[in-house]
């Protein structure tokens, strides 16, 4: 499988979607295609974008892929550390947009810095809410899922 960058943000999105729909989860297909997006980030950590963008979009594809991919080869968590420090350098460069917003929602989804959500939702708010496209209206949600449960993975109960 041939990735780039952009490949491997809608590889590793599809992954973290599957089944969402109500489509069936085929167990081969589910381990395939999250053992090619994980092998696929892991070659790509060691490529840079020649512009902002192009770094911003690498980035944001990796942090994806680290957070859908179920595998880790034990330097998983040293792999996304490297990741956040680039996107450190890349977002001050980006103009506000939806790469901007993706990589700050993803950059957030790690480690929780609640500036990173501000100037995300800085950015959502001058976008028209009327005419939102389905990628903003869907980073929206992401964000909101984020900030809403920052322990996805544990169990929260309310006394």
């Amino acid at each position: 499988m041939d990735f780039n960058s952009s490949s491997l943000f809608s590889s590793a999105h599809h992954l973290l979607t599957y089944g969402l729909d109500g489509s069936p989860i085929y167990a081969d297909q589910f381990t395939r295609l999250n053992r090619d997006v994980y092998e696929r980030a892991i070659e790509l950590c060691n490529s840079h974008g020649t512009t902002a963008e192009e770094e911003a979009e690498l980035c944001l594809g990796l942090l994806v892929a680290f957070a859908a991919t179920i595998y880790d080869n034990g330097c998983k968590q040293q792999y996304i550390q490297n990741v956040l420090d680039r996107s450190w350098e890349v977002l001050p460069k980006l103009s506000p947009s939806l790469l901007k917003v993706r990589l700050l929602t993803y950059c957030y989804s790690e480690f929780y810095d609640e500036s990173l959500a501000r100037e995300a939702h800085t950015i959502i708010n001058i976008w028209n809410k009327n005419e939102l496209t389905l990628e903003q209206a869907e980073i929206v949600e992401e964000l909101k899922r984020f900030e809403e449960n920052q322990y996805p993975w544990e169990e929260v109960t309310v006394e």
